[in-house]
């Protein structure tokens, strides 16, 4: 009897080592997956941030976070404030794409990576 004692605890050591393992394993794997979403994260953060700085009155920098809608009414609004400019109206409404642009891409490049994330990847936050 205390044979089958012995052999029962050592069947149930074997088996939680191979748990133990197992946990390990997809632990590890859950780790790295991680860190290629957060680094991927990082460099659209980046991007977007520069974008918009440099192009964010066409609105490229919501093309590349997923705001297509937003984007869309950026370029729309750009394209017709040049072509009113023409006929000096436009001119008055040149600047406001550019200027929501300017204060997106400050906003973008001083969040913290996570707080970016959390913002405009998770919590889908189209404006400002």
């Amino acid at each position: 009897m205390s044979e089958e004692k012995n052999n029962l605890g050592d069947d149930f050591k074997k088996g939680a080592e191979e748990a133990a393992g197992s946990v390990k394993e997809t632990a590890r794997e859950f780790s790295e997956n991680a860190k290629e979403t957060f680094q991927s994260t990082e460099n659209k953060k980046i991007l977007a941030g520069i974008l918009a700085i440099v192009l964010g009155s066409l609105g490229v920098h919501k093309f590349i976070l997923g705001y297509q809608k937003e984007g869309f009414i950026l370029l729309g609004v750009s394209l017709v404030a040049y072509l009113l400019s023409c006929f000096v109206i436009g001119i008055f409404f040149v600047w406001i794409p550019g200027l929501i642009g300017l204060i997106e891409g400050i906003i973008y490049l001083t969040k913290s990576d996570e707080d970016f994330y959390q913002t405009y990847q998770v919590g889908k936050k189209p404006w400002f």
